[in-house]
């Protein structure tokens, strides 16, 4: 029945809406790069869509309510025209089993197997439903694939590395994505040299753990352009090095990454992120916890005390240096005295900004089979009202420092809330809005603090 409707289309559009993690975003490109290079069209506009994509992530409760959500607002646009529905992305067991079941799902396709998508498709245009490419692979990282960037952007993400192999308790990443991966450094500096060739910018290196990147090099890889840098016997690529090589590379390319994990970060790391301008003074770098039985039950590998010395590490060498985190509370067996140590915690650091978010058991996780959820919700939300009430007044503390500085610049586009402005990024990863004047997208401007809220610094042109 399905191959009669969509044969009579001259053209099969495709529409994907992504959800998630930034690593998410950077697999759509992928995506709608393969199904453009297999004869499909890509689409913004929902009414002419014939395949319509949900890039999942089930990393927390709250994104698969909303993509069950949305899949019941769009379900009657099956009515109206020939439409196929896939989900895409990290796909927990369970999800998996519910969407299998489900009438309005035609195919699912795991992280590893965006390859195959447009014979999937292609299947299911034929009526015949598929649910089983949702398994892994050791070695897809898709550095072949030069994925779809819209016109007229001067950021992008590049993702280094696939999977996680750290198995935090609570964490699902390892048993959707896959074991940890790294791409060919080679390929990753040619796909940077290309957009900056194309005018991008600036690049975020994506990896659930950039800062375990490693890459082993082969004779091959001696004669390539990392001979300049390093020696004959060298053979084996770090995440120091490859910050190293392509700072050295494309000069001129601001980067950035993330994310990092406190167990993995080394001095080498740090001190390559001082070295360079063109890398960003800023660094993401999750904590989960203050409390050290949290973070033995949350197997972050890590202890109070050795984050600690990390911070202070980053900031004797890079004083200039912005810090985040991610904070999760109310994880299992946390009682009142863990909540106050990451309090404590809080206070001796005081993050520029953060994301935090109470913890949700994600089935399959080890935390789910052998911890209790035993922290009642409305514990939990006062809990985390008093985490993200302490990050407001930390952001603030830390954004009054920039008033009366002068700040370099790089101009992403139009204020959201007044159009008369742009806005932009410092190298410490804040946001700065300022009246446009002659400026352009993509220009490096210095930029006058007068200003600030919790998450914005306000400015205006330097006087001459």
């Amino acid at each position: 029945m399905n191959e009669k409707k969509f044969s009579i289309l001259k053209k099969i559009f495709f529409y994907i809406e992504s959800y998630g993690c930034q690593m998410n975003i950077s697999d759509t490109e992928i995506v709608i790069s393969i199904l453009l290079k297999n004869g499909f069209f890509f689409t913004e506009n929902l009414k002419i869509a014939n395949i319509i994509l949900l890039n999942s992530c089930s990393i927390r409760n709250k994104v698969e309510i909303t993509i069950k959500n949305r899949l019941q607002r769009l379900k009657y646009l099956k009515k109206e025209k020939p439409t196929l529905f896939g989900i895409l992305g990290c796909l927990s067991n369970s999800m998996k089993k519910k969407f299998s079941n489900s009438d309005l799902i035609d195919f699912t396709i795991g992280p590893d197997f965006y390859k195959k998508i447009p014979s999937i498709i292609r299947l299911s245009m034929e009526g015949k439903k598929t649910f089983h490419n949702t398994f892994l692979d050791k070695k897809e990282t898709y550095s072949n694939i030069d994925p779809f960037r819209k016109k007229n952007k001067i950021t992008s993400f590049l993702s280094i590395t696939r999977g996680c192999d750290n198995m935090c308790t609570f964490c699902i990443v390892p048993f959707t994505r896959g074991r940890e991966k790294s791409r060919d450094p080679y390929s990753i500096i040619k796909e940077c040299e290309n957009l900056y060739q194309k005018g991008f910018k600036e690049v975020t290196l994506l990896g659930q753990n950039v800062d375990s990147y490693l890459w082993f090099g082969s004779d091959g890889f001696k004669k390539t352009i990392y001979k300049k840098i390093y020696t004959e016997n060298k053979k084996i690529i770090d995440f120091s090095n490859l910050l190293d090589l392509l700072a050295v590379e494309i000069p001129f390319m601001r980067i950035r990454f993330s994310t990092s994990n406190p167990h993995d970060m080394s001095p080498k790391v740090i001190e390559t992120i001082s070295k360079h301008s063109n890398i960003c003074k800023h660094i993401h770098l999750p904590v989960q916890s203050g409390s050290n039985k949290i973070l033995k039950l949350m197997n972050r590998k890590y202890t109070r005390e050795k984050y600690l010395f990390l911070i202070k590490k980053i900031r004797s060498i890079i004083p200039e240096c912005s810090i985040s985190h991610d904070i999760m509370t109310g994880f299992c067996n946390e009682d009142e005295k863990d909540h106050q140590q990451t309090i404590s915690l809080m206070n001796e650091v005081k993050y520029n900004y953060g994301y935090m978010f109470s913890y949700s058991p994600r089935p399959g996780t080890y935390s789910y089979k052998k911890l209790k959820d035993n922290v009642p919700e409305f514990i939990k939300k006062k809990r985390l009202k008093e985490i993200i009430d302490l990050q407001k007044n930390h952001s603030i503390f830390q954004m009054k420092k920039y008033i009366g500085k002068i700040q370099e610049v790089l101009i992403e586009g139009e204020s959201k809330k007044n159009n008369q402005y742009w806005y932009g990024r410092n190298t410490q990863n804040i946001v700065i809005v300022f009246p446009k004047k002659t400026y352009k997208i993509g220009e490096t401007v210095f930029i006058k603090i007068i200003d600030c809220t919790s998450a914005t610094l306000i400015g205006k042109e330097q006087e001459k």
